[in-house]
């Protein structure tokens, strides 16, 4: 610990930390659940909740529109038993190639914390 930083301090310097690799880590998680499928937004939420990666609708949003934007998911609009068409989130194949690649990159990052 610096001297003269206080718990609560480290605490909040090691959550600005852990919000730094959480945000790369749910693009990267976002787009393993679209890629086998088109997914609504939702959905997305949902398979993410259960993995235990808690999110709500104020960050995914603009967390799908810049992966669209970036060209790593596309969106295709379905029709809906339950109201207005929705828009359905899938993986390209430049995000797939990402995918894969930040896949081995996880890897080896994990291969590196194992040994420190």
């Amino acid at each position: 610990m610096i001297e003269g930083m206080t718990m609560d301090e480290s605490e909040v310097y090691a959550e600005q930390l852990a919000t730094q690799l959480r945000k790369g880590f749910l693009a990267y998680c976002v787009l393993k659940v679209c890629s086998h499928e088109p997914k609504y937004t939702s959905d997305i939420i949902r398979a993410l909740s259960q993995a235990e990666l808690v999110v709500v609708e104020g960050t995914i949003y603009p967390l799908l529109s810049r992966l669209q934007k970036d060209g790593l998911l596309a969106h295709e609009w379905q029709e809906s038993e339950q109201g207005p068409p929705r828009k359905y989130y899938k993986i390209t194949e430049f995000g797939g190639n990402v995918e894969q690649h930040v896949s081995k990159k996880i890897i080896a990052l994990n291969a590196t914390l194992k040994k420190l």
